[in-house]
């Protein structure tokens, strides 16, 4: 389907869901516009920027990456403490109308400035392809890679999908940052600037990771990723008082949260390659629904039943650990998959 079509549904789903959830007064309806604005978030958030840069990117695609999510962080530094003020100064239920509308009103309007179709289609080459291909021997600008049905069945698949799934429900916590402040004393005006600050750790981790993917590879930042990860709530667990601590773990949980943006599609690229990219990243990516579903709530239940975040973080950081070892498991099969011929060139 169009591109553009798509998209705009899917911003009417988000950003609409959000704007009536200020008009809720029971929980129920909470979790029922969460589905609307869960699926229209899979696409715009997580879909269709890796999708598009893997389909117009060839050359320095991991700059591309971090560029795009760069500038999710960059609108977070500015954005957090503004809807801070707002719920401060309007109420939760204004702020909720006033995000959503204001999304819409600039969201839509972007979309159809928006390149949806591909390359070939508009008779143009992927940046970093070659002008001419007149060798014989050259493949340079054809799609490589595994084709679904045989990455589908590989035990690389299923360890993407973990991965996908541990960055996320890990990333998700970012949601319950506000509560984890307020129970250690801290106010919703400190909570706003110090997500700022997570935010600012997603713009600059997200322009180092894209340009850490081209020069030294996928799997290489996603270890640094996992390993920032575990400092970040190491601080968090040890430190809580410290208002350094605090905002140096979350600066640095900004970086690990900006791999959901920039090192899980590289990552997908890395070990697929680009031929069938949009199939297979699309299905790991139900990954990236599920730990949502499971770990936003699970969080909330060990806080309600011991006071406190730090089984969430012991949980947390044994995940960071696992994601470490699949993601060298994932790589180590991609390599038997690329020896029994199921690489396409």
């Amino acid at each position: 389907y169009d591109t553009k079509t798509v998209l705009i549904g899917a911003v009417l789903l988000q950003a609409g869901s959000f704007g009536l959830f200020g008009l809720m007064s029971s929980v129920w309806g909470w979790y029922l516009l969460s589905i609307p604005f869960a699926m229209g978030g899979a696409i715009t958030t997580i879909i269709i920027g890796p999708v598009l840069i893997e389909r117009w990117f060839i050359k320095n695609k991991g700059l591309a990456l971090g560029i795009m999510t760069a500038v999710g962080g960059l609108m977070g530094v500015f954005v957090q403490p503004v809807i801070g003020a707002l719920i401060d100064g309007q109420g939760w239920r204004q702020a909720y109308a006033i995000v959503g509308i204001g999304t819409l009103a600039i969201a839509v309007p972007a979309i159809l400035f928006l390149i949806s179709k591909s390359p070939a289609a508009k008779n143009m080459r992927p940046y970093g392809a070659l002008q001419t291909a007149s060798d014989k021997g050259d493949t340079s600008n054809r799609l490589t890679g595994i084709e679904m049905a045989d990455a589908k069945k590989s035990l690389a698949f299923m360890l993407l999908i973990l991965f996908f799934f541990i960055i996320t429900a890990i990333s998700s916590f970012a949601i319950h940052i506000p509560t984890y402040l307020a129970s250690q004393g801290y106010g919703v005006s400190f909570a706003g600037k110090m997500m700022s600050l997570m935010m600012a750790g997603v713009f600059i981790s997200s322009l180092i990771f894209g340009f850490l993917t081209d020069k030294v590879g996928a799997k290489n930042v996603a270890i640094l990723a996992m390993s920032l990860g575990i400092i970040s709530f190491v601080l968090l667990m040890a430190f809580p008082q410290s208002i350094i601590m605090v905002g140096a773990g979350l600066f640095l949980f900004g970086f690990f949260t900006s791999s959901i943006g920039t090192v899980a599609p590289a990552v997908t690229s890395a070990l697929f390659g680009s031929l069938e990219y949009s199939q297979i990243y699309s299905s790991a990516s139900v990954g990236l629904a599920v730990a949502s579903i499971i770990a936003l709530p699970a969080y909330g239940f060990i806080f309600d039943l011991t006071s406190s975040y730090n089984l969430a973080f012991a949980i947390i950081l044994i995940m960071m650990a696992l994601n470490i070892l699949f993601v060298f498991m994932a790589f180590r099969d991609r390599d038997r998959l690329v020896a029994n011929g199921k690489w396409v060139s």
